[in-house]
């Protein structure tokens, strides 16, 4: 449907003297299809023409020469109706679908240039917790959203490997655990100790003196300090690379913090050199205009995250030449980025325009907020785990003779946590919850999946294979709910471009729910598996292409699509 109205923006533009993109820009798809499939308001006119958008809309109309994708057109007051013919959409549709197959929505050639996109990005030494899945689930979405439309995309984790909290770690590693008790009881030790370490520092604040000196000691190159830094992040890795692999999702660079030390130097004499920079109470600054200052370097001459990330931005866009690069992190980091953002293009880089921060809102429990430091954490390991036992037992009551009942178990209850959290807007603070995460009914994960399922059972049953279904007869599939459906598929591609467009993956939860719901209502309204076979090799057409973009909407967040449930 959107190249129809790109196609429509043209004979629009020729009768009016507007461009082909103002007139894109002012069409308008009504909610109700009664009123067309496309709407062109005319009041924009009034003033330019001295008459009454009424006479205007009724007058253009005239001048109409009806595309051959039009059936008819209508005035109705001051807008300009148009009715798509069913036939040409319905076969422009499935021709392209059933050509497709599992390309279907997807760019051919990554010929687009490349896109970076950082997301994940947990610490060492701490539990990949449930508000780390938000920066983990959405990234890995965008990467996949922005492939879909032909670019190459970088996934980089950078880990946060480096800083005084690993100076606060060594501390409570030498004064309240073992080298046994790592080992035996990995991330969970460090966890302990770690909350350990800022229940007694309340009351001995010397300890983050000794904290502080031990970061000094690895940033100058400490042996011992930087064995137990090497030592706790190549135990964090291994916990977090379970994770990654519950959820499908890996990275092309694992470059954290600590990768930049080195190229840190060479940065912070170019802000020098530049006369960016000024000492402000023995730190070094760069004031910024309507913002607090970025600090580059604290008095003791040790780095912050601002000098990390520049340096970091610096790197990107010499190794990749990126045409974006986007950060995935919490809203509560906003001003960081703005910061950073302004000190690369106060350094006189065009490029900082293409830094994108996609902020997403906070991650709570009932019983309050997530924090490392007080221990308040429930972890992603131990939630995904759960879904998947719960999932189970549910086939085990619902479809007890399923096959692959475990790898169904694992794609449904992971996808639903993964649904649930890409549903809504990005920005909207979550409550987590597991009676709403584990519900399996009305707008989420398994909904999809479950119908996707039953459409694949719908081709099983009829004994015929996707070849089979060509030389479609589209005058059969014409009736209100077919028309619906074909047009939902046919949106899928814009859909895409909208999810990139708003950095928001919920475009694609929508669009897959709604996607479900237009084949359950056609699926409930129409027989299928009829005996008539032009009818019933149309319909079925209707039902492999609600599943290639079904599958294809799921893939897109992460999400796999089981042929049974």
């Amino acid at each position: 449907m959107e190249d129809y109205k790109m196609q429509l923006a043209a004979v629009l533009a020729k009768i009016t003297g507007i461009s082909a993109v103002e007139a894109e820009e002012l069409i308008e798809v009504p909610s109700n299809r009664d009123m067309g499939d496309f709407a062109f308001p005319c009041f924009r006119f009034a003033k330019i023409l001295k008459k009454s958008p009424n006479v205007i809309a009724s007058e253009l109309t005239e001048k109409i020469v009806k595309p051959q994708f039009i059936e008819r057109v209508e005035n109705v007051n001051a807008y300009i109706n148009f009715y798509v013919d069913k036939t040409v959409v319905v076969q422009a549709v499935l021709d392209k679908v059933l050509a497709e197959k599992d390309g279907y929505g997807f760019a051919a050639k990554k010929d687009k240039g490349n896109i970076v996109i950082d997301y994940s990005s947990p610490n060492i030494a701490k539990p990949f917790h449930i508000g780390h899945l938000r920066s983990t689930v959405i990234g890995n979405s965008l990467y996949r959203i922005f492939e879909a439309l032909g670019y190459n995309c970088i996934g980089i984790n950078h880990l946060g490997d480096w800083g005084t909290q690993f100076g606060k770690l060594i501390v409570a590693y030498e004064k309240y655990s073992t080298k046994e008790d790592v080992e035996q009881k990995g991330i969970q030790e460090l966890l302990r100790i770690y909350v350990k370490f800022h229940d007694e520092a309340k009351s001995d604040p010397s300890l983050e003196d000794l904290a502080r000196e031990n970061f000094t000691k690895m940033e100058q190159g400490d042996a011992n300090a930087l064995a137990l830094w090497r030592w706790f992040k190549e135990i964090s890795l291994k916990e977090f690379e379970r994770v990654y692999k519950m959820l499908d999702i890996s990275f092309d660079s694992l470059n954290g913090e600590a990768f930049y030390n080195d190229k840190m130097d060479k940065v912070i004499k170019e802000l020098d050199d530049k006369k960016l920079t000024k000492i402000s109470e023995g730190a070094k600054i760069i004031e910024l205009d309507n913002m607090s200052p970025c600090l580059i370097t604290k008095k003791d001459g040790s780095s912050l995250y601002a000098t990390r990330d520049i340096t970091a931005a610096l790197y990107r866009k010499e190794t990749y030449d990126f045409k974006k690069c986007i950060y995935v992190t919490a809203l509560a980091q906003n001003l960081h980025f703005s910061q950073f953002f302004k000190v690369i293009e106060k350094m006189g880089y065009a490029w900082s325009v293409d830094l994108v921060h996609v902020p997403f809102g906070m991650v709570s429990m009932e019983t309050g907020s997530l924090s490392t430091r007080s221990g308040n954490v429930l972890l992603l390991e131990e939630i995904l785990a759960e879904a998947v036992k719960k999932t189970k037992e549910i086939i085990e009551e619902k479809n007890p003779n399923l096959e692959n009942k475990e790898e169904v178990a694992q794609d449904v209850g992971i996808g639903a946590i993964i649904f649930d959290d890409m549903y809504n807007t990005i920005i909207k603070d979550i409550q987590f919850s597991w009676e709403k995460v584990l519900n399996f009914d009305g707008e989420t994960g398994p909904y999809v999946q479950y119908t996707y399922a039953r459409a694949n059972s719908v081709l099983r049953k009829s004994g015929m294979a996707i070849s089979d279904i060509e030389n479609i007869c589209v005058d059969l599939i014409i009736d209100e709910q077919s028309v619906a459906l074909v047009k939902q598929i046919g949106a899928f591609n814009s859909m895409i471009t909208e999810a990139a467009e708003k950095y928001e993956p919920s475009v694609i939860a929508r669009y897959a729910v709604n996607l479900a719901k237009c084949f359950n209502k056609f699926y409930h309204d129409n027989s299928i598996l009829v005996d008539d076979m032009k009818l019933k090799k149309a319909r079925l057409a209707l039902v492999v292409s609600t599943m290639y973009t079904i599958k294809n909407a799921l893939w897109l967040l992460g999400i796999k699509a089981p042929k049974q449930m």
